[in-house]
Protein backbone atom coordinates (compact mmCIF):
# COMPACT_ATOMS: atom_id res chain seq x y z
CA UNK A 1 0.00 0.00 0.00
CA UNK A 2 1.75 2.87 -0.76
CA UNK A 3 2.21 6.13 1.09
CA UNK A 4 1.54 3.63 4.46
CA UNK A 5 4.62 4.00 6.62
CA UNK A 6 5.74 0.98 8.98
CA UNK A 7 6.05 1.75 12.83
CA UNK A 8 9.11 0.74 14.53
CA UNK A 9 7.88 -0.20 18.10
CA UNK A 10 9.77 1.52 20.17
CA UNK A 11 12.28 0.03 23.25
CA UNK A 12 9.78 -1.08 26.30
CA UNK A 13 6.57 0.03 24.18
CA UNK A 14 6.28 -4.04 23.31
CA UNK A 15 5.24 -5.34 26.75
CA UNK A 16 2.74 -2.68 27.81
CA UNK A 17 1.22 -3.51 24.21
CA UNK A 18 1.34 -6.71 25.45
CA UNK A 19 0.69 -6.31 29.07
CA UNK A 20 -2.65 -4.26 28.06
CA UNK A 21 -3.68 -6.95 25.65
CA UNK A 22 -3.42 -9.92 28.58
CA UNK A 23 -5.29 -7.55 30.93
CA UNK A 24 -8.42 -8.47 28.71
CA UNK A 25 -7.83 -12.33 29.57
CA UNK A 26 -5.45 -15.13 28.63
CA UNK A 27 -3.82 -15.31 24.91
CA UNK A 28 -1.96 -17.51 22.81
CA UNK A 29 1.06 -15.41 21.23
CA UNK A 30 -0.60 -15.38 17.76
CA UNK A 31 -4.00 -13.63 19.66
CA UNK A 32 -1.91 -11.45 21.54
CA UNK A 33 -0.35 -10.12 17.95
CA UNK A 34 -3.90 -10.43 15.94
CA UNK A 35 -5.21 -8.41 18.99
CA UNK A 36 -2.77 -5.55 18.87
CA UNK A 37 -2.75 -5.39 15.06
CA UNK A 38 -6.41 -5.18 15.20
CA UNK A 39 -6.78 -2.70 17.63
CA UNK A 40 -4.13 -0.11 15.82
CA UNK A 41 -6.26 -1.07 12.57
CA UNK A 42 -2.88 -2.31 11.08
CA UNK A 43 -1.06 0.08 11.72
CA UNK A 44 1.50 -1.65 14.45
CA UNK A 45 2.34 -5.15 13.50
CA UNK A 46 4.41 -6.87 15.84
CA UNK A 47 7.21 -9.44 14.17
CA UNK A 48 7.04 -13.06 16.26
CA UNK A 49 10.86 -12.87 17.34
CA UNK A 50 10.50 -9.64 18.82
CA UNK A 51 6.90 -10.69 20.25
CA UNK A 52 7.88 -14.16 21.85
CA UNK A 53 11.17 -12.47 23.09
CA UNK A 54 8.94 -9.76 24.78
CA UNK A 55 6.57 -12.81 25.92
CA UNK A 56 9.40 -15.12 27.51
CA UNK A 57 11.41 -12.10 29.38
CA UNK A 58 8.38 -10.98 30.69
CA UNK A 59 7.31 -14.50 31.63
CA UNK A 60 10.89 -15.03 33.86
CA UNK A 61 9.90 -11.12 35.67
CA UNK A 62 7.17 -12.95 37.12
CA UNK A 63 4.39 -10.17 35.12
CA UNK A 64 2.74 -12.70 33.05
CA UNK A 65 2.22 -16.83 33.48
CA UNK A 66 1.83 -19.43 31.05
CA UNK A 67 0.10 -23.18 30.56
CA UNK A 68 -0.69 -25.03 27.74
CA UNK A 69 -3.85 -25.52 26.06
CA UNK A 70 -5.99 -25.61 22.67
CA UNK A 71 -6.58 -23.11 20.47
CA UNK A 72 -9.41 -22.23 18.26
CA UNK A 73 -8.18 -24.45 15.49
CA UNK A 74 -7.92 -26.84 18.11
CA UNK A 75 -4.44 -26.89 17.94
CA UNK A 76 -1.93 -26.65 21.11
CA UNK A 77 -1.18 -23.34 22.08
CA UNK A 78 0.55 -21.77 25.24
CA UNK A 79 -1.46 -19.50 26.59
CA UNK A 80 -0.38 -16.57 28.59
CA UNK A 81 -2.01 -14.25 31.38
CA UNK A 82 -1.11 -11.76 33.37
CA UNK A 83 -0.07 -12.28 37.22
CA UNK A 84 -0.86 -9.52 40.08
CA UNK A 85 2.73 -8.48 39.55
CA UNK A 86 2.02 -7.87 35.48
CA UNK A 87 -0.88 -5.82 36.69
CA UNK A 88 0.86 -3.39 38.77
CA UNK A 89 3.49 -3.04 35.84
CA UNK A 90 0.65 -2.57 33.55
CA UNK A 91 -0.15 0.69 35.73
CA UNK A 92 3.28 2.00 36.06
CA UNK A 93 4.04 1.49 32.58
CA UNK A 94 0.53 3.13 31.61
CA UNK A 95 1.12 5.73 33.80
CA UNK A 96 4.65 6.74 32.01
CA UNK A 97 3.15 6.09 28.57
CA UNK A 98 0.80 8.30 28.87
CA UNK A 99 2.82 11.03 30.39
CA UNK A 100 5.30 10.43 27.33
CA UNK A 101 3.26 10.63 24.78
CA UNK A 102 1.80 13.42 26.16
CA UNK A 103 5.29 15.42 26.05
CA UNK A 104 5.42 14.16 22.76
CA UNK A 105 2.21 15.63 21.36
CA UNK A 106 2.70 18.87 23.28
CA UNK A 107 5.71 19.46 21.12
CA UNK A 108 4.41 18.01 18.13
CA UNK A 109 1.41 20.82 18.48
CA UNK A 110 4.30 23.58 19.16
CA UNK A 111 3.80 26.32 16.63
Amino acid sequence: MQGRHDLDLLQGTLDVLVLKTLSWGPRHGYAVARWIRDTTGDRVRVEDGALYTALHRMEQRGWIESEWGLSENNRKAKYYQLTPGGRKQLRVQTTTWTIYAEAVFTVLRAV
